[in-house]
């Protein structure tokens, strides 16, 4: 690991933008390099009853605050309502998911420690990934897993549905 001896700042406008899976942005804050190896750090912004599949990280925690809406997480049979203001702390091996549970664009803080899972994003949006098979090859290079794990949301004529990984 790398020495980490002087600050690092995001200005506003500044950020490097990448993309989220479902079709959310990312904007990246801070990355492995930059802190010595010891957390990467980005804001994600989702659409309504978006998230990602359920997955797990085989390398890192990751530590979510919601500053812009409400989400709900999904933490081994865990189901956390998240408001406004709750922080969640996801550790690694473990399956999760979350979704914007809110009417409105949702926004979260996100960090991972060791960091690097913050590249997925800037991997993403530089290759391209769009297909199952490149986005695996993608996930595959980060240890991210998809898992096999229901998770109920709402959908858009807020009806509950049944999610499971691998499906649309």
């Amino acid at each position: 690991m790398a020495i980490f001896n002087r600050a690092v700042v995001s200005l506003p406008g500044r950020e490097r933008i990448a993309r989220h899976l479902h079709d959310g942005q990312v904007f990246i804050h801070a990355t492995a390099e930059e802190t010595g190896g010891v957390l990467g750090m980005w804001e994600t912004f989702s659409a309504p009853g978006t998230g990602p599949a359920p997955h797990m990280h085989t390398r890192e925690t990751e530590v979510f605050r919601v500053i812009a809406g409400a989400y709900r997480f999904w933490c081994g049979n865990e189901v956390i309502d998240a408001p406004l203001g709750t922080t969640v702390v996801l550790p690694p091996n473990v399956p999760h998911a979350w979704k914007n549970i809110s009417d409105a664009t949702g926004r979260m803080m996100a960090v991972v420690t060791p960091g690097g899972f913050e590249h997925f994003f800037m991997e993403l949006e530089r290759t391209g990934a769009n297909t199952p098979a490149a986005i695996r090859s993608v996930q595959e290079r980060f240890g991210l897993v998809d898992v096999e794990m229901e998770v109920e949301l709402y959908d858009q004529d807020r009806h509950l549905a049944v999610y499971r990984s691998g499906e649309g």
